[in-house]
């Protein structure tokens, strides 16, 4: 037994502040609330306490120390991105955020699922890592903003990927493409439904695969118990992509009202990415890309705005390396700076999120739930920032951070 102490914990159901905190730890379950602290005893004076984080966007394949982005795609082989990967890993789980979904491999691996590798040692302990929901490779149609060869503008031959690497055109390829990434081990499929931002792929909000071959994905995965995420930015994309089945938008940045009430009537997710609107650094980019990002990041602000309003289910995600690994906090930040109340943002962190991967044992600080507990130096529901200066970790009834030690 192990007892935890703290100033108070939050109950992000009802979005109070429970003082004190005493939180009993066994066999890495929550298993008492206040009373008497019992077995070990970790005092963590005025900390606040909070269900580990969760950041439902990342690619810890790309970004961190060592990388150089314009030339990653071309000088990065696999073990290379694997060792980088442990690093971003670890990272993510220091800064509070205990359970993570890995969007999408769109690299030359050679067909192999890095991410379900990251995963397996991660929960053999072999590295430190959080909660770790792999998809495999994202699947996304020739030149279309997921396809690798588009963000440098590769000349034709350069860096093609496979089928089995997600590269996919009309629905036979698709349906295998996405049965391989099952085979081997991803726990979601992640598919580009419309352009970006930082890819040679003409408008941001254009869909690239048709409805048919949108259709085909969702068939291959819901008969496998599997969840959709799709990359998607345009209104008209959004709701082709709901209409089609797909569980999950990311990004959303140019929704209009229609495709907004599209998602809350059929109870669908949408992960926030806003971060990156403020922070990305484009100023090197090639102008055509600027051009988009100066139309789009605007419209982030509103839609996110809108949606939270209309009640759509809203989990948080991060984008993460397109803001720092290790930073997946400053997305709460914009969130509530943006306009949605700092409860509803460590909602969208916490039960919206273990709603999104099927989890009904992550996500709050109750009886029978998994140990994932972390602690920040203030309360949270009056200033949100202090989730950016995590000081203790606990995942799974285990300690990975407490900076008292």
């Amino acid at each position: 037994m192990l007892t935890l102490k703290a100033a108070g914990y939050v109950d992000v159901d009802k979005g109070e502040l429970v003082r004190p905190a005493v939180i009993k730890v066994e066999d890495g379950v929550i298993v008492g609330l206040g009373g008497d602290p019992e077995g070990d005893v970790i005092d963590l004076g005025d900390s606040i306490l909070l269900p580990g984080l969760m950041d439902m966007e990342v690619n810890l394949f790309m970004g961190g120390r060592g990388e150089s982005p314009g030339l990653s795609q071309v000088q990065d082989d696999p073990p290379t991105r694997t060792i980088r990967s442990i690093g971003n890993a670890r990272r993510t789980l220091r800064a509070g955020f205990t359970t993570v979904r890995n969007l999408g491999l769109f690299v030359k691996t050679g067909g192999y699922l890095l991410d379900v590798a990251l995963s397996k040692a991660i929960d053999a302990g072999l590295v430190d890592g959080p909660r770790f929901v792999p998809a495999g490779h994202a699947i996304t149609p020739t030149g279309g903003h997921l396809d690798p060869t588009m963000f440098a503008a590769f000349m034709p031959g350069a860096l093609e990927l496979t089928i089995e690497e997600g590269i996919a055109n009309g629905v036979d390829e698709i349906r295998k493409a996405v049965r391989y990434q099952i085979k081997h081990g991803a726990q979601l499929i992640k598919v580009c439904v419309s352009g970006g931002v930082m890819s040679m792929t003409g408008e941001a909000g254009a869909q690239h695969y048709s409805d048919e071959e949108l259709r085909a994905i969702v068939d291959e995965a819901h008969r496998r118990g599997l969840r959709v995420a799709a990359h998607t930015h345009g209104a008209e994309a959004v709701k082709h992509a709901v209409a089609c089945g797909i569980d999950c938008i990311e990004h959303g940045f140019l929704m209009d009202d229609e495709a907004i009430q599209m998602l809350v009537d059929n109870d669908r997710f949408l992960v926030t990415t806003r971060r990156l609107a403020e922070a990305m650094d484009v100023s090197r980019a090639p102008k055509e890309l600027q051009d988009k990002a100066a139309e789009m990041f605007p419209k982030a602000k509103t839609s996110i705005k809108a949606a939270y309003e209309a009640g759509v289910k809203i989990a948080v995600g991060s984008d993460a390396p397109a803001i720092p690994h290790g930073k997946n906090a400053d997305e709460l930040v914009t969130l509530v700076d943006w306009g949605m109340p700092p409860a509803a943002v460590l909602r969208a962190a916490t039960v919206v999120a273990a709603d999104l991967i099927n989890s009904t044992d992550l996500g709050r600080i109750a009886e029978g739930y998994l140990a994932d507990i972390i602690a920040v130096p203030g309360d949270p529901l009056v200033d949100i920032t202090v989730t950016r200066d995590v000081n203790f970790v606990m995942k799974g009834g285990k300690v990975y951070r407490h900076d008292a030690n």
